[in-house]
């Protein structure tokens, strides 16, 4: 990743760690019957990862980005994997109200990246 563009690499990495959390946070939903104790654990573990790319993230796109776009970014990367992750993952269905929140969701980032000066 050396020679990208401080907010590209920011991406990236808040991609990867996205999809640790979403793992983290969601993956055990297809494993009910394993105990809840074991479920943590290892939910904990996966969380490691995330943070791992999670607060590099952060320290590189500091200051070409600031914290609410860092923010913002992580939000949108958030519930684009999260789309993806309960579709293939859970099997759940995406229906037209999903993208009109993801619409609305862009907007709200677009008013965050608008320079208004």
């Amino acid at each position: 990743m050396t020679g990208l563009p401080a907010p590209a690499v920011t991406i990236l990495l808040l991609l990867g760690s996205n999809v640790f959390m979403t793992f983290a946070w969601y993956g055990h939903l297809r494993f009910k019957a394993a105990p809840l104790a074991l479920v943590v654990f290892v939910s904990w573990g996966i969380a490691f990862f995330e943070y791992v790319l999670q607060v590099p993230a952060n320290r590189i796109g500091h200051g070409a980005l600031t914290a609410a776009q860092l923010k913002t970014i992580q939000e949108v990367i958030s519930l684009s994997v999260f789309a993806v992750f309960s579709w293939l993952w859970l099997g759940e269905r995406l229906g037209w109200q999903h993208g009109v929140g993801f619409a609305l969701i862009c907007l709200g980032a677009w008013f965050v990246f608008h320079d208004w000066g």
